[in-house]
């Protein structure tokens, strides 16, 4: 049995709690849930949900580019909005991110999510 591997990047903002940002296990990458927080300061960036998707998006890329995986190896993404009229402008920032072959993805309404974030995404990627 593979071990697991814990993955983080210092060009990322430190969990703001027990988790790692990301995990190795039985060839794939789990990244945990990314919201808006700014990777120099660790601040909540505020703004329109398209600026914010951006932001967490490339987050994600981050932690998968610190593990040796890219985004053209996520497999599946989970989007959580806190305004599910946030829906198109966010999608439009995602499809950007994913122009081909994009990934199977889920997207809910969460009522309230950590920090009072609009947009937290967790992905699962390809490790190898």
């Amino acid at each position: 049995m593979t071990p697991k591997e814990t993955i983080a990047s210092e060009r990322l903002p430190q969990p703001k709690g027990p988790y790692s940002p990301a995990v190795r296990a039985g060839g794939f990458l789990f990244v945990s849930g990314q919201g808006p927080l700014d990777p120099g300061t660790g601040d909540v960036v505020k703004g329109p949900i398209e600026q914010q998707t951006r932001l967490v998006l490339e987050n994600i890329r981050t932690i998968l580019e610190a593990a040796g995986s890219s985004l053209t190896r996520v497999v599946k993404t989970t989007c959580y909005l806190k305004d599910i009229g946030d829906f198109a402008p966010m999608n439009e920032v995602y499809a950007a991110f994913f122009p081909v072959d994009p990934p199977a993805r889920t997207t809910i309404e969460a009522a309230n999510l950590p920090l009072g974030i609009a947009i937290e995404i967790e992905a699962i990627a390809l490790a190898e």
